[in-house]
């Protein structure tokens, strides 16, 4: 049986659960609140509400006598996509939210919910405005004009990869973007907030990979005063600095495996406590995590836990490389001559069929960086009005005339320190000092072979 107290100025929400006093205890909290409630005892009865009645809000259990929540989810995303939709269950597991937030909940919450936490969940639907047959409209992507967001192209590829990113932000649901290095996963991680009703909150990012590994707790969580030698004053961390917008944690995969644990807590709680503090601090935030590696192959190696794999992972994308985006390859290197002769205060130069024609043949490993750094590259040490053929030879022929030395044989009683320093050596000269595919060659991470570099004194940059 279902009850229903209408009010055209009230926002309105269906609840779904086949326990009445659960039900009733719902009821009664919305109508304190000034919502219009409807009531239903099963999945039948919220499907035969949606068919029939327009709501704001639905709240569903997913554990029901004729049926699941997930049914319930699925039907109101074919028959009124526009409806929020929060899941409720005594059962919660890390792939029931999974499974709930890549279906289009709005948020997942664990019984026994408080009033104040289903409240405050409420609320956040009324706020965010969000009718996704507009969203879709307004960021519909023009096929002979650069996108938004500073990311340029029009392939296939690119494009699907960023409506898919569109569709996300209009939830709440924490993202992952697993891409190779150069491609744009920042760029993108960006699109997302200021696609997302967080806009006008903060953006804040992190290169967990950049941190001292035992700084970046701190970095990460703040510190409370006193916490530890120099720690004078209390400081906020980036979780703090994001609350209200969107925290980026970029190179997740570099996360050392011991705060791991903490950073689990922190992303299903939205609650943490500063390095030697003891008050909790709660934020509300959307955590977009990127990487150029396979967080499933790492968890696999043991490198990664797989909770807080699944936890990241909730709505997964990709980017395409550039060597299959060809189609925008000229689109980009027009872009970029453009943007880096305005920046150096010159004229751009014009770019020949011919230049075009070879930079469409090259496969860019490190992708749009590469790029664009090539483009940096021609354009500061040609002053020619017109880039062709030659030009384009000019500044690749010595990398590709470059001989890789022959293969490393160590000597008997070598040390091994000695062995492993010439063979990173050997390894950074392979990759052109790109330390991503170094460390991904020598299958160790990136951060030990920073460490190793610094080591070893060797100099990065001069193999590039």
């Amino acid at each position: 049986m279902s009850t229903e107290l209408c009010c055209a100025e009230k926002h309105s929400v269906l609840v779904v659960d086949d326990e009445p006093g659960m039900r009733t205890a719902l009821q009664a909290n919305f109508l304190r609140n000034g919502w219009s409630v409807h009531t239903a005892a099963g999945v039948l009865e919220g499907k035969r509400a949606l068919e029939h009645g327009t709501f704001d809000l639905v709240l569903s259990d997913i554990r029901m006598r004729d049926g699941d929540g997930f049914e319930l989810l699925h039907y109101a995303r074919e028959s009124a996509p526009e409806v929020a939709v929060i899941l409720l269950t005594a059962y919660g597991s890390v792939p029931e939210a999974v499974t709930s937030m890549r279906g289009g909940a709005f948020d997942y919450l664990m019984k026994p919910v408080s009033f104040d936490q289903l409240q405050a969940a409420a609320q956040k639907v009324m706020q965010r405005r969000v009718v996704r047959g507009a969203t879709a409209k307004q960021h519909q992507v023009s096929q002979s004009e650069p996108l938004s967001g500073g990311i340029v192209g029009r392939s296939p590829q690119l494009l699907q990869a960023l409506q898919r990113a569109r569709t996300a932000a209009t939830t709440d649901a924490d993202i992952l973007v697993e891409a190779e290095s150069g491609t744009g996963k920042e760029l993108v991680a960006r699109l997302i907030h200021a696609s997302s009703d967080r806009r006008e909150r903060p953006f804040v990012a992190v290169n967990c990979a950049a941190i001292p590994e035992d700084l970046i707790e701190s970095e990460l969580f703040g510190h409370a005063k006193g916490a530890f030698t120099g720690a004078g004053t209390a400081k906020a961390g980036k979780f703090e600095l994001a609350d209200g917008g969107t925290l980026l944690l970029d190179e997740i995969g570099e996360m050392p495996l011991s705060l791991q644990p903490k950073l689990l807590r922190a992303l299903q709680e939205r609650e943490f406590e500063r390095v030697g503090g003891v008050q909790p601090i709660h934020v509300d935030i959307r955590v977009i995590a990127t990487t150029n590696a396979s967080l499933g192959a790492l968890v696999e190696q043991g490198l990664f836990r797989s909770d807080l794999y699944y936890r990241l992972n909730v709505i997964p994308l990709s980017l395409p490389p550039l060597r299959q985006r060809t189609g925008d390859v000229r689109l980009l290197a027009e872009h970029f001559v453009k943007t880096h002769a305005r920046e150096a205060g010159s004229a751009a130069p014009v770019l020949a069929a011919s230049f075009l024609e070879q930079l469409e043949r090259h496969d860019w490993p490190g992708n749009v960086r590469e790029l664009s750094n090539f483009m940096r590259r021609v354009l500061s040490l040609n002053p020619d009005a017109v880039m062709d053929a030659a030009c384009f030879h000019r500044e690749f022929q010595p990398l590709l005339k470059v001989q890789p030395k022959p293969a490393f044989t160590p000597a008997a009683g070598m040390r091994i320190a000695a062995m492993e320093k010439l063979h990173l050596e050997s390894t950074l000269e392979l990759t052109h000092g790109n330390r991503t595919h170094a460390a991904q060659l020598l299958g160790i991470s990136l951060r030990t072979v920073r460490n190793k570099i610094k080591e070893y004194g060797l100099p990065p940059r001069r193999y590039a």
